[in-house]
């Protein structure tokens, strides 16, 4: 009795649908971004006189290892810091060099947003969500100071105009230039003077 031959797989075709299955899953799969600082260096600059703060101009912002807020020597949470950096640019103590400030005017605060400066200073052993938490309260506080001029003088806000710009979503270049020179009007009137100190050994 002759043996039967037992049928045989055709995997001719596997090559192909394994490749069709590999274009699939690179074409739906979504990769998470790192997160990070937009932040542009300072040009290399020899300073022979660095100049002189005074102390009601500065705002002293610590992080310790434990992530907890030290802000002008005083514990505070992570929700009020955006608020106490927004009352420190704006307070305009100095009426006649910040008109257009709505601050209280103390005279032991800042007296105007171009001489304020505020100064981040963390452990070594602050965790890396804190730290960009802190940053991103302060350089909200900025923007909604910066948003709020630019409503009032050129009824957009610069967060809207600066996002426009860098997407291209401009008429022509004349338009794109308008909005550079509203937006750089706006960075003069609230500088981001946003400083950050050597980092502190824990428990210094």
């Amino acid at each position: 009795m002759a043996r039967r031959s037992s049928p045989e797989v055709n995997a001719g075709s596997m090559a192909d649908i394994a490749f069709l299955l590999l274009i699939f899953f690179l074409v739906t799969t979504t990769i998470e971004k790192d997160k990070g600082i937009a932040r542009q260096l300072p040009p290399d600059e020899d300073v022979v006189d660095p100049p002189i703060i005074k102390q009601k101009n500065l705002f002293v912002v610590s992080v310790n290892k434990s992530d907890q807020l030290l802000v002008e020597d005083e514990l505070m949470e992570l929700e009020d810091l955006r608020q106490a950096a927004i009352d420190f640019l704006d307070n305009g103590g100095v009426a006649a060099e910040c008109p257009y400030c709505q601050g209280s005017r103390s005279p032991e605060s800042s007296d105007n947003p171009e001489k304020a400066v505020i100064s981040v200073q963390n452990d070594r052993l602050t965790s890396y969500k804190m730290y960009i938490s802190v940053q991103n309260e302060l350089v909200a506080a900025y923007n909604f100071l910066r948003n709020r001029e630019s409503q009032r003088l050129y009824g957009w806000k610069y967060t809207e105009m600066k996002k426009n710009l860098d997407e291209g979503n401009v008429k022509s270049e004349a338009q794109a230039e308008a909005i550079e020179e509203r937006l750089t009007r706006i960075q003069e009137l609230y500088p981001m003077k946003l400083s950050e100190a050597e980092p502190k050994k824990s428990g210094e």
